[in-house]
C-alpha cells in the first residue's frame, strides 16, 4: 500500500534509501530522517480520513505546522537499506497534538523524533483541533 499501513494504533510506512538519500560516506544524510518522519506523518493524517490539500482551501484554511521535535539520531542508514517508519499518535491538547516516530530497519531502532505539531488558521494563529480529528487520530 503506497501511504502504508495502521495497525494496532502504529502507522508504519516502509522504504528504500536511494543515492540521492546518502552523504559522501555513503550514509543517509541527517536531515532526510527528518524528510522520512514528514513523509509518513502525511500519509498517517491522509490514512486517518483527512485531506490535507481540502484543509488549506475555502474561508476555513487550516494547516499542520511543526511547533517542536526532538530528534535522536543512533544509528546510521545505508544506500538500498529498506527502512520502516512508525509514528504512534502522543498527547493531543488545544491546537497540538504530538507525534512519536521512529525510523527502523528490521527491528534495529536508527532514528527516533518526538514531534509536536500545531494546527493554525489562514493567518497563522492556533486554531483547536476538532473533536472528530482528534478522536481519528487517537484511534489510528
Amino acid at each position: 500500500m503506497l501511504e502504508g499501513k495502521i495497525s494496532d494504533g502504529v502507522h508504519r510506512l516502509a522504504m528504500r534509501v536511494y543515492y540521492e538519500d546518502t552523504d559522501f560516506s555513503g550514509y543517509v544524510y541527517h536531515a532526510n530522517y527528518l524528510k522520512f518522519c514528514e513523509r509518513a506523518r502525511s500519509d498517517l493524517i491522509r490514512l486517518i480520513g483527512f485531506d490535507q490539500n481540502a484543509l488549506a482551501e475555502g474561508d476555513s484554511k487550516t494547516f499542520f505546522v511543526i511547533r517542536k521535535m526532538n530528534c535522536d539520531f543512533l544509528k546510521p542508514a545505508r544506500f538500498d537499506d529498506v527502512i520502516t517508519v512508525e509514528s504512534r499518535a502522543g498527547e493531543i491538547g488545544g491546537a497540538r497534538f504530538e507525534v512519536l516516530q521512529k525510523v527502523m530497519r528490521g527491528d534495529e531502532v536508527l532514528f527516533t523524533a518526538d514531534v509536536t505539531a500545531v494546527l493554525i488558521d489562514g493567518r497563522g494563529r492556533p486554531k483547536r483541533i476538532p473533536q472528530e480529528m482528534a478522536t481519528k487520530f487517537t484511534a489510528s
